[in-house]
């Protein structure tokens, strides 16, 4: 079984793991844990610490304003190992008992790509999901993402096909671009496949933002396929990006993180309830530093996956609640889908999600005829295709208004509360609060901005 193992080793290598400038390895933080096959290939990366806003709060609830310490004598490192899976339970009891650097162990569960309900045709076009998006009103007010960093976290971009089938030139920042080790290739020069159709379906709005390639998905499991990840590459994406927003100029500071990906089934996972659950646990620390990231300026959408009881994905393992782990996160932008017709696709799942109830959050378009990235007669389907066109528009938005002036949280409540009700009861779990209404947004924030000017 792979594990992520958390522990806290002296100020000093945790700030030698932190800073941006030092690559620490695994032999730096510790020389060793019995009954544990450590990973030397996994960069150790530093978690923060999470501490309620207001005296008296939880500190292992999301839901309520929290502040993240780096500082060292606070901050953790996780390292990456296996332990038998024949002693799983007793190892995972022992190690903090036996290593006082130990803080926790947690599950490093595969996650998989969103595509789903293949054979089926497509509704509408992407040049529909322009429209529908107001994409001509959005350029003609500024707002094509110029200068905004556009992190797709999948299995890596072609940037030539999405250039070839969407008309225009494609920026691709491969300075700021990441792989995870052992993952090999240029950024924009990776095969195609499902986060090249991620890519396109976040350019039909944001035409101009650069794209940060960040191929998690194709880091691989033992017997595993194009399409797995790894949880802790995603941990060790995130760190990343987390820098990748710090050099930023405060002022003008945007990043956008799209992620059509989840973890579909409670095999790979710990049972909910254990400390080291990943599904249900907020403290889990793929959790905790998503939140961090949030904070610290970041908008993060994820796709809210395919496990609808209309069409249900065939590797949906979760009973109920599918929306699982960071996809249910309270920081983050849940999106749902939709097709051009406005109507709930069948497999877009629905609510309460895990760690937050009020789960999908928005719904965007998705199954239309764009990227052709899996032949010219599939669509961009999945929720995997409604949460980077979610992306875009919000990409499009940063272009005018960095996180300076309105902050994730801010922006999040916006795009809820400007979407086109779907219901007659205002948010409910099929929809969320609604489907994306570009109209609505710009109408909110000329308005914001009137005040502001006031």
């Amino acid at each position: 079984m792979r594990v992520l193992i958390q522990l806290r080793p002296s100020p000093d290598v945790v700030a030698a793991v932190a800073a941006p400038d030092i690559t620490a390895t695994t032999a730096d933080v510790t020389d060793g844990l019995a009954g544990v096959a450590l990973d030397h290939s996994f960069t150790p990366v530093a978690v923060p610490r999470a501490h309620p806003a207001t005296a008296g709060g939880d500190p292992l609830s999301l839901k309520q304003p929290l502040v993240f310490s780096m500082a060292p004598d606070e901050a953790s490192v996780l390292v990456r190992g296996e332990i038998s899976d024949d002693e799983s339970s007793a190892r995972l009891a022992l190690l903090p008992a036996r290593n006082s650097d130990v803080v926790g162990v947690y599950a490093d569960p595969v996650i998989e790509t969103s595509l789903t309900c293949g054979g089926s045709p497509p509704v509408g076009t992407w040049e529909d999901v322009a429209r529908l998006l107001e994409v001509p009103r959005l350029r003609a007010e500024g707002y094509d993402g110029a200068g905004v960093a556009l992190a797709v976290c999948d299995t890596g971009i072609n940037a030539d096909h999405v250039t070839r089938h969407i008309g225009g030139p494609v920026t691709i920042d491969r300075e700021r671009s990441w792989n995870p080790a052992g993952v090999t290739g240029q950024a924009g020069g990776f095969p195609v496949n499902h986060g090249t159709m991620c890519a396109f379906d976040a350019m039909i709005s944001a035409s101009r933002a650069a794209l940060l390639d960040v191929p998690i998905l194709l880091s691989k499991k033992r017997g595993g396929s194009v399409m797995d990840g790894l949880l802790s590459d995603a941990i060790a994406a995130f760190a990343h990006l987390r820098t990748v927003l710090e050099a930023q100029p405060v002022a003008t500071r945007a990043l956008v993180v799209t992620n059509s990906w989840g973890s579909f089934s409670p095999q790979w996972d710990l049972p909910p309830g254990q400390p080291g659950n990943y599904s249900d646990n907020a403290a889990h620390p793929f959790n905790i530093i998503v939140g961090s990231l949030e904070q610290a300026g970041a908008d993060i959408l994820f796709a809210a996956g395919n496990c609808g009881p209309e069409c249900k994905d065939r590797r949906c393992g979760y009973p109920e609640r599918p929306i699982v782990g960071a996809n249910s996160h309270p920081q983050v932008l849940s999106v749902a889908g939709v097709d051009t017709a406005g109507e709930r696709v069948g497999y877009s799942s629905k609510g309460p999600g895990r760690l937050s109830d009020h789960k999908p959050d928005i719904c965007a378009y998705t199954h239309f005829s764009g990227s052709k990235a899996f032949g010219d007669d599939s669509p961009d389907s999945g929720t995997s295709a409604a949460c980077p066109v979610a992306a875009g528009l919000v990409t499009a938005i940063r272009t005018r208004w960095p996180a300076s002036q309105i902050s994730p949280s801010q922006l999040r409540t916006l795009l809820n509360r400007t979407a086109a009700d779907r219901s007659d009861v205002g948010f409910d779990y099929a929809y969320g609060y609604g489907i994306a209404d570009t109209g609505a947004i710009l109408a909110a924030l000329k308005r914001r901005a009137s005040r502001s000017a006031a």
